[in-house]
């Protein structure tokens, strides 16, 4: 779940989410719930293997509204988004690590060390606390607590280059 304030609330959302992802044949890759100016916003992000198409995040969209209405899990009003989490989606939890190692990632880290605050490298590992990476011949260890984020990589340029 999303680190963003209202864990509570993105709790039951993702709980109320679930059963309709997998009769949709999609997964909930997170919830967020976020105050953007005077309006809150309710984001739900969905993956599945296809891709997500428009299609689906109507189909998604519509009974989950309704579910929301009904199990009434937040007090204030607030807009429902539902989209595809993209191709350089944020890995935030365990099983986002797992699926994608040996995938390119961009990192931002929240100190710069050596001079560095960003760099693209190869996800060889995962553990509760770090992420293995390589660069070149070199790999390393970083921290999460270190990192802004962690995203794929969607530059195939990049990827050419760190898989030769």
């Amino acid at each position: 779940m999303s680190s963003n304030k209202g864990g509570n609330t993105i709790r039951k959302v993702w709980e109320l989410a679930e059963p309709l992802a997998k009769e949709l044949g999609v997964s909930i890759w997170d919830v967020v719930f976020e105050k953007e100016g005077a309006n809150w916003y309710l984001r739900v992000f969905i993956d599945r293997d296809e891709g997500i198409d428009l299609d689906i995040c109507e189909a998604f969209s519509r009974p989950f509204s309704k579910m929301l209405d009904e199990a009434d899990p937040i007090e204030q009003s607030y807009i429902l988004e539902v989209g595809s989490v993209g191709l350089a989606r944020e890995l935030k939890r365990p099983e986002h690590f797992e699926r994608f190692i040996g995938s390119p990632v961009r990192i931002r880290l929240i100190r710069a060390q050596n001079g560095v605050k960003e760099f693209i490298a190869k996800l060889l590992a995962y553990n509760k606390d770090g992420i293995t990476l390589s660069a070149g011949e070199e790999e390393f260890e970083i921290s999460l607590k270190d990192t802004a984020f962690v995203k794929l990589c969607d530059d195939e340029d990049i990827e050419d280059e760190l898989f030769e």
